[in-house]
């Protein structure tokens, strides 16, 4: 079962690791890979030229925001209500099921975070946890509202947003959207392992982290943006943004009219399958 609406990977400078491509061919997952024009060959070379959106701009030295809002445009243009926007270091997706990681290998949960996502009015974000972040004897309910939401993003379309600034832009769209009473949703059920940043050449790397005081400057940008929320911290052995979610407790889901919500279980034909075992049978 694969998602309903349209998903893109943002990338640049990437054509060799690929990791969010790589992941979503073996899941067999429809994707369009968006990309600047002096990178096309590079990525054609390796990537069905039908999966490729070529972006009618390059090197604008704003980071990945001009293209961010570029897909935003295009995915209502072909009549989409909300689309997946996917970082390009992506390597696998999770269900987490009575405190067990299991490697996802459709994409299904994609559909299923859809499909409860349109029951209501005023989700305007979705995604899915770091794996990272999700300990496995730990409990943790299905989702958490009202918090920030990375790297891989279902947005809603006709929100009155759009991304901006240079640094942090996935919290500052988050807390612009909490800030006018409405909902994000960050799936905890439902997780991505991703490529530690400034692991992997291209991307931001060059453009954001490398510079001087990059991190610190990220940091700031944040803090002059929302001042009334976020701090600068000193973890990890770096200048990082710290946030405060707890001011957006009040901001309730509100279920859609006529929605009937079935109290059987769905698992949308999820199963578990050992792996390898399948592999071994038929033969690879």
């Amino acid at each position: 079962m694969n998602p309903k609406y349209p998903i893109y990977i943002i990338s640049k400078g990437r054509w060799e690791s690929r990791l969010t491509v790589k992941a979503l061919e073996k899941m067999k997952i429809p994707y369009h890979i968006v990309i600047e024009p002096q990178e096309y060959d590079n990525y054609a070379e390796i990537i069905d030229s039908k999966k490729i959106y070529v972006l009618p701009f390059s090197n604008l030295g704003q980071g990945s925001i001009p293209a961010r809002n570029w897909v935003w445009e295009h995915s209502i243009s072909i009549g989409a209500k909300r689309h997946w926007i996917l970082d390009d270091n992506l390597e696998i997706f999770w269900r987490l099921n009575k405190n067990m990681y299991n490697p996802v290998t459709s994409g299904t949960i994609f559909k299923v975070a859809e499909d409860f996502v349109d029951r209501f009015e005023n989700v305007a974000l979705a995604g899915f946890q770091y794996f990272m972040f999700v300990l496995r004897k730990t409990k943790y309910p299905p989702f958490r509202i009202n918090t920030r939401i990375y790297s891989n993003i279902l947005i809603k379309n006709d929100i009155p947003y759009r991304w901006r600034g240079r640094y942090n832009e996935d919290t500052d769209l988050s807390l612009r959207i909490l800030k006018d009473g409405l909902c994000t949703m960050l799936f905890i059920a439902f997780m991505v392992t991703k490529a530690v940043t400034m692991t992997l050449k291209g991307g931001n790397t060059e453009d954001l982290y490398l510079i001087e005081d990059g991190r610190l400057k990220m940091a700031q940008s944040l803090q002059e943006q929302h001042p009334d929320v976020s701090k600068i911290t000193w973890k990890w052995g770096r200048w990082q943004h710290s946030v405060d979610y707890s001011y957006f407790k009040k901001n309730k889901l509100i279920k859609k009219p006529g929605i009937i919500i079935p109290k059987c279980i769905n698992n949308y034909g999820m199963k578990l399958v050992d792996i390898k075992k399948e592999e071994t049978n038929n033969g690879t």
